[in-house]
């Protein structure tokens, strides 16, 4: 190695020759790296789109980038080129053409011219109040490869955005335009249904965001935390999944519309034979009633409503829907009938039994009356005067109108009692009819 000069110490002709192959090399990968930027799907999209917002932009940016790599690229080229004239005079160079070789690949020999107009918007020049710049050939293919970076990024997130929302918008707005004719054809439709108005909001929104994509794709791009490869990212499909979702519920609730014009006569069927059921619970209750009023004394038997007439209303109204084919308005009446239906049918049931309670309390209480008579005819008592006095007196209770249920209830104990103690057997030296009772209990 020579003395050194004004670019570092003089490179010998192994040196010089190293540094030309590979700057040979960054030029031909620089350059097969630019002209695929400049057939990239994407960029030719960009330049022929009118683009708004964020893309509008970076696109400017972008164009001045490119066009500025390309000057940068023949500075570069040109620089390589002077250095391999040098390089080619003579096989074995003398010093003079060492020093020259040396200043042209290692000092900053390169000078780029740039206009206002390319210079403007890139991300290098700008605001430096420069129409030129100089630099090495190694610093040229660093800025080179910052911008060629930035343009590619910007370049391949566009095309990315654009090579997969669009298309999922057209396939979403296809299956809308199924959804709607089907929504139309059972008299789903926008101001007389929730889901018609919901139709209508989707189309909508899916119309303005297919224009929102294809008009500022970066908007909906969303870069990898991290990441500093060009590209880095992926689409942002949020609002495309909102809209995909909703359509899935109307599409469902179409299929609830379709599938109550498919069974509604038999719902409706139904529906009057669970309402019928009710009314003879409630006629029963009332029957029921009376009886326990004539027959019951000294109880507070509940009141029993009439049947009610505005389901009656509804279910006529339901019958309407369906003759005329209105099967988005029968479909949630008759989910709410059959609810309602149920509900008033166990209501029914419920007031029978609250009525009839005190004719199953005397019912209980024959049953327990004539067990025990069963009980103490088994151990020979039946004759019992005491027995048969109690027996007599809690039977003309229980089997007379009006019953006092609380008086006969009285009786069957004291006859229970009474029995009770027969059945005990005697213990020697023990006075009374005291000791071991029958544990068995009173039978039901």
């Amino acid at each position: 190695m020579g003395v050194a000069g004004p670019s570092g110490p003089v490179m010998d002709r192994d040196e010089v020759d190293r540094a030309l192959a590979r700057l040979g090399a960054e030029h031909e990968a620089i350059e097969t790296s630019l002209l695929a930027l400049q057939d990239h799907a994407g960029r030719r999209l960009l330049e022929g789109a009118e683009l708004t917002g964020t893309t509008r932009e970076r696109w400017t940016a972008t164009e001045a980038s490119i066009s500025l790599l390309w000057t940068y690229f023949d500075a570069y080229a040109d620089a390589l080129r002077s250095a391999r004239d040098v390089r080619s005079r003579r096989r074995w160079p003398n010093r003079d053409d060492l020093v020259e070789l040396t200043e042209l690949l290692r000092g900053e020999c390169v000078t780029v011219a740039g206009s206002a107009a390319a210079t403007a918007s890139a991300p290098t020049m700008a605001g430096t109040g420069k129409l030129s710049e100089r630099f090495t050939l190694v610093e040229l293919v660093e800025r080179m490869n910052e911008l060629y970076a930035k343009s590619l990024d910007m370049v391949v997130a566009a095309d990315a955005v654009w090579s997969a929302l669009p298309a999922r918008i057209d396939l979403l707005a296809a299956e809308l335009q199924r959804t709607r004719q089907l929504a139309h054809s059972v008299g789903v439709r926008p101001g007389e249904h929730p889901a018609g108005d919901d139709l209508e909001r989707i189309t909508r929104t899916l119309t303005s965001l297919r224009e929102q994509v294809v008009s500022d794709p970066l908007a909906f791009w969303l870069p990898a935390q991290g990441s500093s490869a060009p590209g880095g990212g992926r689409p942002d499909t949020t609002r495309y999944d909102r809209e995909a979702r909703a359509l899935e519920e109307v599409r469902r609730e179409i299929d609830a519309v379709l599938s109550v014009r498919q069974d509604a006569e038999a719902r409706l069927v139904k529906l009057r034979d669970v309402l019928s059921r009710a009314d003879r619970t409630l006629a029963e209750a009332r029957s029921a009633r009376g009886e326990v009023l004539a027959k019951i004394a000294a109880s507070e038997v509940p009141a029993v409503s009439g049947p009610p007439t505005a389901l009656q209303e509804q279910l006529a109204t339901a019958a309407e829907y369906r003759r005329h084919a209105q099967w988005h308005r029968l479909s949630p009446l008759l989910e709410s009938l059959e609810q309602k239906a149920e509900d008033e049918l166990l209501r029914a049931r419920e007031s029978l039994t609250a009525v009839t309670a005190p004719l199953a309390v005397r019912a209980e209480l024959r049953g327990r009356l004539d067990a025990y008579k069963a009980k103490v005819a088994r151990h020979g008592l039946a004759e019992d005067p005491l027995l048969v006095e109690r027996y007599d007196a809690a039977r003309r209770m229980l089997w007379s109108a009006p019953c006092d249920l609380r008086v006969a209830e009285q009786a069957v104990l004291r006859y229970q009692h009474a029995a009770a103690d027969l059945l005990v057997p005697k213990v020697p030296g023990q006075a009374g009819n005291g000791g071991p009772q029958d544990r068995r209990g009173p039978i039901a």
